[in-house]
């Protein structure tokens, strides 16, 4: 595919690029060959994003294609071409062969490539916010945090030797030694949603390849170029092909990758159907599998809680990125009294946002990813009026000067929601926050405790009895205590509770590097220390 030339209008002012050169040298630590490569991004207005397969650029064998839109000016950026089931196999096979020679790399090698990568990454960093600003529609600002906590992964499993080191007993029974080791499963693959496209991926990649595998990316088809950007980089760290492949795609290449043989695990951020999906065919093809599913985050807020500090928090949490995050605020549970003093607040607040192109410095929100994410969100505040919830502010028919025709919508506040609206009950992944008015609360980790989904939830008190028993007696997987958005940071590990996670293991953090790697216990003794004659008895401590 040819390169034609960078237009950094679509994108941040620094993210001028030098066009595409390629040398080559060995690196004297690693013993890989280093292909160094300026970063010129693989796609320009009119240009088809491709697979990324065995360290190259690759069209592949399937011929449907899909838009790319720019969503703060609705107009077709590119398109992606989308796999068949020939570009997974290949995608597949390249990691196969890949995996002998990486797992048996040293593991502390295998860290100096993700040292390199690391080190790349924030060289970088202002580029893939500018392509996820460009295809996503959040705001610059919130694309570089984006890219930085997906940094912090990588930065975390740099230090896989010392994760990966096993456990020994010596003389755990006469003559005989009992230890355990870790090593990778082998080809492993992650699906990866719209909302976060780069940081989500980092979930997994760095920590399987790190362990020892080797992995294939389906990135989402809505904003694929930053999946490229990444994988280029990890070329020029001296990523030995194979290692790392995207493969572009729909329904059709994640079912192509649940069904292959060879693949041995799935990771998975999205919907709850599709996770619950995923899971299923999965664990029938048996395969690990870590599906993290759909949320409905809920902030507690108690009468005694700073109402400045609240206020802000529901805003940032509830209206930040378009509220197209995993872990937005969506409902704002008011105890008590407070609630007449934050929703005014929340109002004027949700009336002020400045919405924009997410490039313009000041936006405070940018565009919805698609037409027809902004018409089911809109058609969800309908619902909720017809079922009898307050209309305060209304976002809907939003329209940005200059961009008339992006997916824009505005800040949209509901008030007197209760349980039995859908409204309330399903994930909108939009700007709409709900607020349900309880009077205690007993009553509000009730309605918190009630809901199908568990991923992230918040309290904001003064009072430290009430924060440690919301703490303990909430079920739900991430908690923040006057934090509105709890996100774990890279060595703790991310994951809900309920519907919203199927499988046994959060990502990354040691639930990462556990999930991307088998336990194998080894028990030894030698020809000295075996008595004469045959034994029929299991070996005890004696």
């Amino acid at each position: 595919m040819m390169n034609k030339q960078f237009k950094p209008r679509d994108y941040a002012p620094a993210a001028r690029l030098p066009r595409l050169r390629a040398t080559r040298r060995r690196s004297t630590r690693s013993g890989f060959i280093h292909t160094e490569i300026s970063m010129t991004p693989p796609f320009t207005d009119s240009a088809e994003v491709a697979h990324f397969i065995d360290g190259q650029l690759r069209t592949g064998a399937g011929q449907r294609t899909q838009a790319v839109f720019n969503p703060a000016t609705g107009a077709q950026a590119r398109q992606v071409r989308l796999a068949a089931e020939e570009d997974v196999a290949a995608a597949v096979a390249s990691a196969a062969r890949a995996f002998p020679k990486w797992s048996d790399t040293p593991p502390i090698r295998r860290a100096r490539v993700l040292l390199k990568f690391l080190e790349l990454m924030n060289q970088h960093k202002d580029e893939l916010a500018a392509m996820i600003t460009a295809e996503h529609g959040k705001v610059f600002s919130d694309a570089q945090g984006e890219v930085m906590r997906g940094i912090d992964v990588v930065e975390f499993a740099c230090g896989i030797p010392q994760l990966l080191k096993g456990d020994y007993t010596d003389q755990v029974s006469t003559g005989i030694d009992n230890w355990t080791l870790r090593q990778p499963l082998g080809v492993v693959a992650g699906i990866t949603p719209f909302n976060f496209p780069c940081m989500v991926p980092c979930w997994m990649f760095p920590v399987a390849i790190a362990a020892g595998n080797c992995f294939i990316l389906k990135p989402s088809e809505r904003d694929p170029s930053a999946s490229l950007m990444m994988a280029r980089l990890l070329k020029e760290a001296g990523l030995p092909d194979g290692v790392f492949n995207v493969v572009q795609g729909d329904k059709l290449a994640v079912d192509a990758l649940l069904e292959h043989p060879q693949v041995k695990a799935i990771s998975f951020v999205g919907s709850t159907p599709i996770a619950s999906y995923i899971y299923e065919v999965g664990a029938r093809n048996g395969k690990r599998v870590q599906a993290l599913g759909g949320a409905k985050n809920h902030m507690v807020v108690m009468p005694d809680a700073d109402v400045d500090q609240a206020v802000d928090a529901l805003v940032g949490a509830g209206y930040g990125s378009a509220g197209e995050r995993c872990m937005a605020i969506s409902v704002a549970v008011l105890v008590g009294d407070i609630a007449d003093k934050v929703v005014p607040r929340l109002a004027e607040r949700a009336r002020n946002l400045v919405v924009k192109n997410g490039m313009n410095p000041d936006a405070e929100m940018g565009p919805i990813v698609s037409r027809q994410a902004l018409e089911r969100i809109e058609g969800y505040i309908g619902i909720g009026v017809d079922e009898g919830a307050e209309l305060v502010v209304d976002g809907r028919n939003f329209k940005v000067p200059g961009h008339e025709n992006g997916f824009f919508t505005g800040g949209t506040l509901l008030d007197k929601v209760t349980p039995e609206m859908r409204v309330y009950k399903e994930e909108i992944f939009g700007p709409v926050l709900a607020c349900v008015r309880v009077p205690d609360l007993a009553s509000a980790l009730e309605v918190v405790n009630a809901h199908e989904f568990g991923n992230g939830v918040a309290c904001f008190t003064r009072d430290g009895n009430v924060a440690r028993e919301f703490s303990r007696r909430v079920q739900v997987g991430m908690v923040g205590i006057n934090v509105p958005i709890p996100v774990p940071m890279a060595w703790h590990g991310f994951g809900g509770w309920k519907k919203s996670l199927f499988g046994d293991m959060h990502a990354y953090g040691e639930e990462g590097v556990r999930f991307y790697t088998k336990q194998k216990s080894i028990m030894q003794r030698w020809p000295e220390s075996i008595g004469k004659g045959a034994e029929f008895v299991m070996p005890t401590a004696k």
